[in-house]
């Protein structure tokens, strides 16, 4: 099966959409929902497919299993210190037929960034460029995008590794305008963000703190070059805002409360079928669907889903939350 990026994740006009992943979130099944009841996002990236006690994770190469992303426009992510490892998990990309792949320079965990995975890597750029030459050498069937933050440190080291991403054959670049060590704290620098974009050849993707269509106009208002954006947490927080942002207004409050819903139900009946650990097991992986989603909606109401401890409970707190 062919699971290639239908349209290198660029819509006609020369913005694109994209959903960035994240880790625990934006498995299969939440892709699969999210494309179903809203879509509005030209392509999904996976968490990132890693290396663990010398194997790729299980549970990575279950969730970008062709038959687990049918009709999806995915493009697999992963996650390597070194050229060994990174040619492991590409091989198995390939070998799931995908012709596109993501390299993480940006996570900020610092369990891996100490093992200069991720933005770990950043301030050591012969290492950068010897994972990036080696992948692009060994795997010239693919087409490789990176996504990277402005350094671990200081944003200078973004700038010093242009020169490099400038002359590798990659496909776009995603650059989120935080340092590694400021995780998730803090605002993101857009005057940093300014310096790479006026220097970068490739595609370049805005990343980070796209809550609203209007964040994401002003972005591209700001930046009119860009290729696109890729949003995290907002489309977690409001699954509609890649279809709102597309139309041009939002969607009538009853219909994107029945959207979620439907959504909700899909998610909830998958995982049912998927995991093996009982109501309890079901009960923390659906809390977890909330985490984002609906941040403004009545705290009583969203405190009742976190803290129901029967699926009864928990199904009674979902409706008194949605309305339904």
């Amino acid at each position: 099966m062919d699971v290639a990026v239908k349209n290198e994740g660029v819509m006609q006009g020369g913005f694109s959409i994209q959903f960035s992943p994240l880790q625990g979130y934006t498995d299969a099944v939440y892709r699969r929902a999210h494309a179903r009841f809203f879509g509005g996002v030209e392509c999904y990236y996976s968490p990132f497919v890693r290396i663990e006690h010398g194997e790729i994770r299980r549970k990575d190469m279950r969730d970008i299993e062709p038959e687990n992303n049918e009709n999806l426009s995915l493009v697999p992510q992963f996650i390597a210190s070194d050229r060994d490892k990174a040619e492991h998990i590409l091989s198995l990309f390939v070998e799931k037929g995908y012709r596109n792949a993501n390299l993480n320079l940006g996570c900020p965990f610092p369990v891996l960034a100490r093992r200069h995975n991720g933005a770990g890597m950043l301030p050591y750029p012969d290492e950068v460029e010897s994972l990036l030459t080696g992948v692009a050498e060994g795997f010239p069937q693919l087409s490789l995008s990176v996504k990277l933050r402005l350094g671990w440190d200081s944003p200078d080291e973004c700038l010093a590794l242009l020169p490099l991403l400038n002359r590798l054959p990659l496909s776009a670049v995603i650059l989120h305008p935080r340092l590694g060590r400021q995780q998730y704290k803090g605002s993101v620098d857009l005057d940093a963000f300014a310096a790479f974009y006026d220097a970068c050849e490739k595609p370049l993707f805005y990343n980070g703190d796209l809550l609203s269509a209007d964040d994401i106009s002003d972005i591209h208002e700001r930046f009119p070059r860009l290729a696109g954006v890729a949003v995290g947490r907002g489309l977690l927080a409001n699954p509609a805002l890649a279809l709102e942002y597309r139309q041009g207004s939002a969607l009538p409050e009853a219909e994107k409360m029945e959207r979620i819903r439907k959504m909700h139900d899909f998610v909830f009946d998958a995982y049912s079928r998927q995991l093996q650990g009982g109501d309890a097991q079901l009960l923390t992986k659906m809390k977890s669907f909330w985490d984002y989603l609906l941040p403004d909606a009545d705290r009583k109401a969203r405190k009742a889903v976190l803290k129901a401890t029967k699926l009864g409970a928990y199904h009674a707190a979902v409706s008194g939350l949605t309305g339904k």
